[in-house]
């Protein structure tokens, strides 16, 4: 694959030679913040803003030098510096741009600069208040308003700037450090409102499950450091078709593991919905467009493993097929509307990871539905946080209803977002997703069925809930209270960024399908011959729409023309198990939590009981003897001499016995 072997020296000059400046911008803009106090609360935000912006401006010069260059010299590795020399071993500390790497960059400048701008009106009047708590802000905490902001928008910019290392970087070494990177970012802004006890445990619980994946990733790396002696992509790449098929089958089940944990897939996705704790701001840029779309990249970027290991490329696909079910159903039972767009993104990312398993025909399909659903999720997360910002910070849909009347700009833009993610003609999910469902039912045998009515079977189910959330929250009678609540429209820093996100919403899926995305990425995921699925395209795209207006359809009916009560229905055992989240956090509990409290108990017993009891008894009867031959040093000239004669006597007899 082109983008993994090393341009020449000539091409890397016309390169990226000051593509170095996308991470270093937004990191400036941290290291500035962080440690320049309180002498940056005036300045910071708008400092780190700018910031974020610069980088998309270098972004775009970039990206129309690779379009000059002919399809199979776009990917270019620029050398900044010698990272690891260990004897005959020398890993360099370099940039990869090529066709996948340069979306993922527009894709993480773009978005979080307009995340940016609407955090500047979000976090206006928001310091360290703990949302949720009902109380007015202490002295303390009106006192520290500025250095809050300052410090978010410090964390906003590191985690931008890492998020970009992982994606620019040209070895599995140099993502490691931007994959820990986005996680200890992940972790600051979730628990960004730390004084409250839950948030903390949410930010906890998010940066240990997501521990548990990266160890998957650093024994891959052992892996094949092991067997190909290097961790660059370029000799990865050429080194993987001839390794053994065991061997890779290891690795691509091992970078599914931290797959799992950073993109919130079956059986690490506890943590995602814990994590709404963070401001809403966080959701969007983490947890909607691109932080949990790290795993998929990873994924892709592996496509030489995965293409030569076809039993690990096969449970890449079954885990997105099982996690697009999952997040469907858990997000059919949520009130919470952060909650609720928490599950669809579990979905929607489910259904990056099954095109990302089906090879060249998928791989395509999993970058651009990854693309599309960056905007028309991260809108309907702010979205969300205007509806949040006119509700006092209400979250519970069911104490919504009828904000289309005051909200008309959240509304609209929301609406778009909705029809997109539903996946209606021609907004950008139809062309993204509907392009993921085809893939799915190509294959021999029963796969192309399980995987691809999995796919049918969640479109539906997400045209249910979503509608439910959009009928819920901007529809039906108003089920608020006149008294307590004023909803009203957000300022113009929140509402702009959700505009353009909405454009992007409604268009992009159809720029990216006619304007040649599949051919632009190409060179980096190798070509797709020519595939017919096992049923006719037409019918797949039928049936496709057919679910979708039936879910949507049935969602009008019973939340927007119908009486929505406030107090939920204690409902079904089914619908129980969807509230609790299928019981994940338990099951986790029983079969990893569990036994790992039991043997640790174990292993402190034995080494209670048996390395310390054997140390303390030795140490014990040393004491004893010591201080039983301490009696014999007393002091005393009588007792000396008494000992002195028993002596003589002792000897005495000896002798006299041996004679």
């Amino acid at each position: 694959m082109t983008s993994l072997v090393t341009a020449s020296a000539a091409a890397a000059g016309a390169g990226p030679a000051y593509a170095w400046l996308l991470v270093a911008l937004p990191l400036l803009g941290a290291a500035v913040l962080l440690l320049g106090g309180r002498r940056t609360d005036s300045f910071g935000p708008l400092l780190a803003t700018a910031l974020s912006w610069a980088s998309f401006v270098v972004a775009l010069p970039l990206l129309f030098a690779m379009l000059s260059r002919d399809p199979s010299e776009r990917a270019v590795q620029h050398t900044l510096y010698s990272w690891i020399p260990v004897g005959d071993f020398q890993l360099d500390a370099g940039i990869l741009l090529d066709p996948l790497s340069i979306s993922f960059v527009l894709l993480i400048t773009f978005v979080g600069s307009l995340i940016h701008v609407y955090s500047l009106g979000y976090m206006k009047d928001d310091p360290s208040h703990v949302r949720g708590e009902g109380r007015e802000l202490t002295e303390w905490e009106t006192s520290r308003e500025p250095s809050d902001r300052r410090r978010f928008f410090a964390y906003l910019n590191l985690f931008v700037a890492a998020m970009l290392l992982l994606v620019l970087a040209d070895s599995y070494a140099l993502l490691f450090v931007g994959w820990e990177g986005v996680g200890l970012a992940s972790y600051l802004l979730i628990g960004f409102w730390n004084q409250n006890r839950a948030y903390a445990t949410a930010a906890n619980k998010a940066f240990w499950v997501n521990r548990v994946g990266d160890m998957g990733v650093l024994a891959a790396m052992m892996a094949m450091f092991a067997s190909f002696g290097a961790l660059d992509f370029a000799t990865v790449a050429e080194s993987a078709p001839e390794a053994s098929t065991g061997l890779l089958v290891l690795v691509g089940l091992l970078l599914l593991l931290g797959a799992t944990g950073k993109s919130a897939q079956f059986p690490l996705q506890s943590w995602l919905g814990d994590a709404m704790a963070g401001p809403t701001p966080v959701s969007a840029l983490i947890h909607a467009a691109t932080m949990v779309t790290a795993g998929v990249y990873l994924i892709v970027r592996s496509a030489p493993i995965f293409d030569s290991a076809p039993t690990a490329q096969t449970a890449v696909a079954v885990i997105g097929a099982i996690t697009l079910l999952y997040g469907a159903i858990v997000g059919l039972a949520k009130d919470d509307i952060k909650k609720a767009l928490a599950a669809s993104t579990m979905s929607q990312i489910g259904y990056m990871m099954l095109a990302a398993g089906l090879g060249p025909v998928g791989y395509v399909y999993a970058i651009m539905h990854l693309l599309t659903h960056g905007f028309f999720k991260a809108g309907m997360f702010l979205g969300a946080g205007s509806v949040m910002h006119g509700m006092k910070d209400e979250v519970n849909m069911r104490r919504f209803g009828n904000l289309n009347a005051f909200m008309k700009i959240t509304w609209v833009t929301f609406g778009l977002g909705w029809l997109a993610i539903i996946g209606v003609p021609p907004f950008s999910g139809f062309w993204s997703k509907d392009g993921v469902i085809e893939s799915a039912f190509v294959g021999e045998g029963i796969k192309p069925w399980l995987l691809g009515g999995a796919a049918l079977i969640g479109a539906g189910i997400t045209a249910f809930y979503m509608s439910r959330l959009f009928f819920m929250t901007f529809h039906g009678k108003a089920r608020w209270d006149e008294k307590e609540y004023h909803p009203h429209e957000s300022p113009l820093t929140m509402t702009v960024p959700m505009m353009v996100l909405s454009v992007g919403s409604a268009a992009l899926g159809l720029i990216l399908y006619f304007g040649g995305f599949k051919t632009f990425l190409e060179p980096v995921v190798g070509h797709a011959e020519e595939h017919h699925p096992v049923l006719p395209v037409p019918v797949i795209m039928g049936l496709t729409l057919a679910l979708v207006a039936i879910g949507a359809f049935l969602a009008y009916r019973q939340y927007a023309a119908a009486e929505v009560p406030v107090t939920p229905p204690e409902g079904s055992w089914a619908t129980k198990a969807a509230r609790a989240d299928l019981y994940q956090e338990e099951v986790n509990r029983t079969l990893f939590e569990q036994p790992g409290v039991a043997l640790a108990r174990g292993l402190d017993f034995a080494d209670r009981s048996g390395v310390d009891g054997t140390v303390g008894g030795l140490s014990s009867w040393i004491a004893s003897a010591s201080s039983s031959l301490r009696r014999l040093q007393n002091g005393l000239a009588r007792s000396y001499a008494l000992t002195m004669l028993s002596g003589v006597v002792v000897l005495l007899g000896a002798m006299w016995v041996m004679q």
